[in-house]
């Protein structure tokens, strides 16, 4: 009896040290989480408005004829037309491109008496690709002069006017800088609310530069933007 009184009095002493030694580790173990888990995660915002510096003007035109060595020459004459009044507009000839032209038999998708009066039908597109936007702009509203010449320009969505911005490497540094800046605004701001402050970078992640038209009404101005997301550490 006397034997496992004694045995239960020292297990039961091991049973507290362990508990005590244990209490330590994990009070410890909390002490470094919080620790490791002061940080505040935010967000940095660039934006920058810029020109756009390349455009790209379709003129969309159709012929029809039933002759293929006809609609071929009137390709060619209305093509010709097309490059005077780009020339006069302040073009260059190697600012022009002219498409091969796509033709299409519309006997092959008609039949009995649903056929066209001109069995031949052929697109091709005159195509200015140059950095003069305000040429671009200020020739476009005079399109219509085409049309009293023979002309047959048919825009659609898939020949639109596009306006692009191509310089984004020569004002990537400046604008991740500027939203790296913007984040740290932040975090400092969130550190006094805190009583804390603002330690060293734990993450960060850069997001993708969107390039956006300002508006719907200015398309020939671009708005550049990139979020950055960084971890700080907070300091007591």
């Amino acid at each position: 009896m006397h034997n496992n009184v004694l045995a239960a009095a020292v297990l039961g002493l091991f049973v507290a040290v362990g508990l005590v030694l244990g209490g330590s580790y994990l009070n410890s173990a909390a002490v470094s989480w919080k620790s490791a888990d002061r940080t505040v995660t935010v967000k940095g915002l660039a934006e920058r408005q810029v020109p756009a510096d390349l455009a790209l003007w379709p003129l969309h035109f159709t012929v029809t004829g039933n002759d293929l060595n006809s609609v071929q020459r009137q390709v060619d004459t209305q093509a010709a037309v097309i490059r005077a009044f780009l020339r006069d507009a302040g073009f260059d000839a190697q600012e022009v491109s002219l498409t091969s032209p796509q033709v299409t038999d519309q006997y092959a998708n008609n039949y009995g008496n649903q056929r066209p009066e001109d069995r031949y039908s052929a697109e091709a597109t005159v195509l200015v690709r140059t950095a003069k936007i305000s040429a671009v702009k200020n020739a476009m509203p005079r399109v219509g002069s085409l049309i009293a010449q023979g002309v047959l320009l048919s825009p659609n969505y898939n020949y639109r006017t596009e306006f692009l911005f191509t310089g984004l490497e020569a004002i990537k540094p400046d604008m991740i800088a500027a939203a790296t800046a913007d984040a740290r605004a932040a975090a400092r701001q969130f550190a006094e609310d805190s009583g804390s402050d603002v330690g060293q970078i734990r993450s960060a992640t850069q997001g993708y530069f969107s390039i956006e038209d300002l508006d719907s009404y200015t398309p020939d101005v671009k708005k550049v933007r990139v979020v950055t997301t960084i971890d700080y550490a907070l300091d007591d």
